[in-house]
């Protein structure tokens, strides 16, 4: 089973091959390939390459499949004995890409 450690939007994830992942959002549009070049350790079937800080020549190449938002977040704000109240909700948006290829 091989898998690497890729950054992007400023979080980490571990991602296999055929597999799909929801990252923050991407400037691509659907059905194109986007390639992923910060890449932080590769599993290729039991040899471990880490990288210092990423791994050189490393790259996964993805599909983006759609662009999404994330479940409702609600953000309420209160301040006691002042009938003060404020509620706000928030759905970030996100990417779903599929990861094609882990190249080394």
């Amino acid at each position: 089973m091989s898998y690497a450690i890729i950054q992007t939007g400023g979080k980490q994830y571990r991602v296999e091959v055929g597999r799909f992942y929801d990252v923050e959002l991407l400037d691509v549009a659907p059905d194109d390939k986007v390639e992923i070049n910060d890449v932080l350790l590769v599993n290729m079937d039991g040899s471990i390459t880490i990288g210092q800080p990423r791994v050189e020549g490393a790259q996964v190449e993805a599909t983006v499949m759609r662009h999404l938002k994330a479940k409702k977040v609600i953000v309420y704000k209160m301040k006691p004995k002042k009938k003060t109240r404020k509620k706000n909700g928030h759905r970030q948006p996100l990417t779903r890409i599929m990861v094609d290829a882990i190249k080394v």
